[in-house]
């Protein structure tokens, strides 16, 4: 079994929810849920990331949602088979986890790699989806022009780990705020050297090679929210603006500033889209 790094806590050094593990899909996936009869809102996180990466959102939403964070494949504390996989197979363990949780239908809301399961849930199973808060994401492919940057990026972690050079300079792709950047570097930095290293190649081949689903957006009718931070260099605004121009259910982008991980730096402007979004939803 593989996990890129434990993940006890959040960032402010407490649990935003009981913590739990569930058998999906012959993986053993870490959750937190708040409980509750609020509806339900499944958080999934982006690459390199884990749950505490909603720490703002949980604490939120907590007292008005029923609020589920989860570690997906290679990441936190989930436990995999360390097989390739794809984020349709991401998807089915989001689905299975509502199943493992009796919730029927719940707001998928999705960071980066986070969105791309979150969007494949909607195709595959759009019953079980009652809306989608998509942050930071995109329905393409990866963009040929960065792939080689990002498998050098894989290949010096599995070969010498998160070295300083290397994890500062992730970090300041997707957070882009140095006390911030410090914690996640710290993280990375303490994963064990030889399950972290295993888990990245399965987690990096799946991310560089998903599938381009920008033709299948129309397929997806529920409301959705996009949500983009106007100095993410990891997936442009045009990218934002044509997901949410493909999906039926979307308004205009909500454009705030911060880089990639926007909810994490900046949670003030991205809560309040969620908090309206959510408070819009019909029964």
């Amino acid at each position: 079994m593989s996990a890129l790094w434990p993940s006890p806590v959040g960032a402010t050094g407490t649990t935003v929810g009981r913590m739990a593990f569930a058998d999906i899909n012959g993986q053993r996936i870490h959750y937190t849920d708040t409980g509750g009869d609020g509806a339900p809102i499944v958080f999934s996180h982006g690459f390199l990331m884990d749950h505490e990466m909603f720490d703002p959102q949980v604490d939120a939403l907590r007292d008005t949602n029923r609020v589920i964070c989860w570690d997906e494949r290679g990441f936190g504390l989930t436990e995999f088979d360390g097989e390739s996989f794809s984020y349709w197979d991401s998807a089915s363990d989001c689905v299975g986890l509502l199943d493992h949780l009796g919730i029927e239908r719940a707001v998928l809301a999705g960071m980066s790699q986070g969105g791309f399961l979150s969007l494949r849930a909607a195709l595959t199973a759009p019953d079980r989806v009652r809306a989608l808060v998509l942050l930071d994401t995109q329905a393409g492919a990866e963009d040929p022009a960065v792939m080689e940057g990002y498998t050098q990026m894989m290949d010096t972690w599995e070969a010498v780990g998160p070295v300083d050079e290397l994890a500062d300079g992730i970090a300041n792709i997707i957070i882009a705020e140095p006390a911030i950047n410090a914690h996640w570097v710290a993280k990375w930095q303490a994963l064990d050297e030889r399950t972290g290293r295993a888990g990245m190649r399965a987690a990096g081949e799946c991310l560089l090679g998903r599938d381009d689903i920008s033709d299948r957006l129309a397929e997806i009718t529920c409301p959705a929210l996009v949500v983009h931070g106007t100095e993410d260099t990891a997936i442009s605004m045009d990218r934002a603006e044509a997901l949410a121009a493909g999906l039926s259910g979307a308004g205009d982008v909500v454009k705030v500033s911060g880089a990639h991980a926007a909810n994490l730096t900046n949670p003030v402007p991205v809560n309040a889209a969620i908090v309206g979004f959510l408070d819009g939803l019909a029964d």
